[in-house]
């Protein structure tokens, strides 16, 4: 009986290892880093884009985060890349690809918002200015103004799909793709990135025409999406995809 059972754990460590593409001891943890440190600057997402299926999402570029000097939260990487978004979002009109943004404004008198957002450092609260004139109108910076068809999106936190009705707007629309454009790179953009991933929508994430604070933490944030979430693509890719 004893033997039986031998040959039989025996026959199922053969069977095991058999069917398997590596052994447990080719994943040495120098084998697995390498792995992954290719997976963050070289991965790419293996899926078409179709530019029919495709909406523009141009998120949070308003005047808060793009008008030079005006308030704490400017991002003059965001200023610099008003260009490249502008010539997206033109090539996605020409194309009848939707163009939807997103801002932050006055909405259900700032009680949508997730409870703590107050307190965190992101919104400067000991710094003693008044900032009762800021996200209250959520108007898009001039150069990158919606045309009077276009929707926007007035959302309460940093993702563009938490409690407002993009999801249904994008499946009301056929769009199984959304192309993320605008600011910041590792905040709201990101968010929105992991969000429509979890919504089963393809993600394109503009590595050109996004922005944040500081280019490392840009770049931190593109490998991460790269490897987990998103189709890295540079505007010219984009615009070249897109016929």
């Amino acid at each position: 009986m004893q033997r039986k059972k031998s040959a039989y754990r025996n026959l199922l460590k053969k069977y095991r290892y058999s069917f398997s593409p590596m052994k447990e001891s080719s994943f040495s943890e120098e084998r697995v880093l390498e792995l992954a440190k290719k997976s963050y600057e070289e991965g790419e997402v293996k899926f078409d884009v179709v530019a029919e299926k495709c909406a523009l999402l141009v998120i949070d570029m308003q005047d808060e985060f793009v008008k030079p000097q005006w308030s704490p939260y400017w991002v003059p990487e965001a200023t610099r890349r008003v260009p490249q978004m502008k010539q997206l979002i033109q090539h996605c009109r020409k194309l009848n690809i939707p163009v939807i943004y997103t801002v932050y404004s006055k909405t259900h008198r700032y009680l949508d918002r997730p409870k703590t957002l107050p307190f965190m450092p992101s919104r400067f609260p000991d710094l003693p200015i008044d900032q009762s004139s800021f996200f209250v109108t959520g108007h898009v910076w001039h150069d990158l103004a919606p045309m009077k068809d276009e929707i926007i999106i007035h959302k309460p936190s940093y993702g563009a799909f938490f409690e407002t009705p993009l999801e249904t707007i994008l499946k009301n629309l056929g769009k199984d793709t959304v192309i993320i454009s605008g600011t910041l790179t590792n905040y709201c953009c990101s968010t929105t990135a992991r969000q429509a991933y979890e919504r089963g929508f393809k993600v394109v994430f503009g590595s050109d025409v996004t922005a944040a604070h500081f280019p490392e933490f840009h770049e931190m944030e593109i490998q991460v999406l790269r490897r987990g979430f998103a189709k890295i693509m540079s505007l010219q890719d984009i615009l070249t995809v897109l016929k």
